[in-house]
């Protein structure tokens, strides 16, 4: 699938809700774009209204899940490596990119979406070589926007201007009365998770990274888990990624390569946000961990995270990540070229932070 899957999987409800107050663009591209949309969310509440006769019930009936654990930071700072890692452990479970992509009616339609999506969904990820398929991890950020029409992807969507659609953007959860029931469907796609699988949850979410007091409120049992990695790698990376994933999603022509000081003024208020909120928990409920020791040493950065969180390192799941570890030997990062000027500009900004994670 490589144009609209940030919205197609979406019911109609809430596609007529973002359309009512957003512009589209009446050229062919984004016709055709919208034309499939709507076709994917005609599918998408009727199977909604089915899996919500069968299941509705029982999922209300739901009155506590375990406590999730939230892996948060920025986008590109190996967010999605730990996700895939920790997916690997028996005694958990993550999210699935079918699951984020029809959250309304995933209990009761994967056997119908299967022959398609294994058709349509691209073999990887189209920002770098991450693998893609129905039952790989992936982040619920796609399934809280498509279950609420609420999420700061709207702007990547619809972009109103010709700046980064993040910057400026204050407003990660609803601030009127649609905030109630916002935390009412996440609740409500989490019990759905666990309902599916009877396991703690694991979610990665880069957005998540500025809701950690309102995920607390939700899950009061609930952990954190914040990687973070150089910014002369996530910097470059991010305006990489939401250049082509705004290319491929937007709905009208307003769209626009983020700049970097735009993507650099965001990462400062994120890792701004994070520690301060993150200083806030009791220490044992979150963990910060630093993407360059993951990456040279996954198992031992693995076991150091998991005893500090006091999770159980099995036999199981140390002979699945070897075996995964054995499979991506070979992958290949995307790398990126900075001048000296955007080093300079990125670490002038960016130098509290720099020097609170030993990069300066």
């Amino acid at each position: 699938m490589k144009s609209s899957y940030l919205v197609a999987g979406i019911t109609l409800k809430h596609l007529f809700h973002l359309l009512r107050r957003n512009k589209i663009s009446y050229q062919p591209k984004y016709l055709f774009r919208l034309f499939f949309i709507f076709q994917s969310a005609f599918w998408s509440s009727l199977f909604s209204i089915i899996e919500k006769k069968r299941f509705g019930n029982q999922i209300k009936a739901i009155d506590n899940i375990p406590g999730p654990i939230f892996i948060i930071g920025h986008w590109r700072t190996g967010t999605t490596l730990l996700h895939k890692l920790m997916s690997l452990d028996p005694n958990f479970s993550t999210p699935t990119l079918f699951q984020v992509a029809i959250p309304d009616g995933c209990l009761f339609s994967y056997k119908f979406y299967k022959p398609l999506m294994q058709l349509m969904v691209s073999e990887h990820r189209p920002m770098d070589m991450v693998k893609l398929g129905m039952d790989e991890p992936q982040e619920d950020e796609y399934a809280i926007f498509r279950m609420t029409d609420y999420s700061p992807l709207e702007r990547l969507v619809f972009p109103e201007s010709g700046e980064y659609f993040l910057l400026n953007c204050d407003s990660f959860v609803p601030q009127d009365q649609k905030r109630q029931e916002w935390d009412e469907t996440l609740k409500y796609f989490f019990s759905k998770l666990f309902f599916s699988s009877g396991k703690t949850i694991v979610s990665k979410n880069p957005f998540n990274s500025m809701r950690i007091r309102e995920l607390k409120k939700i899950f009061p049992d609930s952990r954190f888990i914040h990687i973070y990695r150089h910014p002369f790698k996530v910097i470059p990376s991010t305006i990489h990624m939401f250049d082509i994933v705004q290319q491929q999603n937007c709905l009208n022509k307003n769209k626009a390569r983020p700049g970097i000081s735009e993507v650099i003024k965001v990462f400062g208020h994120f890792m701004t946000v994070i520690r301060k909120d993150l200083s806030s928990l009791p220490a044992d409920k979150y963990y910060e961990i630093r993407f360059e020791e993951l990456e040279s040493d996954p198992i031992q950065s693995l076991k150091t995270l998991y005893r500090s969180m006091g999770f159980e390192y099995s036999d199981e799941f140390g002979k699945n990540v070897t075996s995964y570890l054995s499979e991506v030997a070979d992958y290949k990062k995307n790398k990126f070229n900075l001048s000296e000027d955007e080093k300079n500009l990125i670490s002038t900004s960016l130098e509290n932070h720099m020097k609170y994670y030993n990069y300066l």
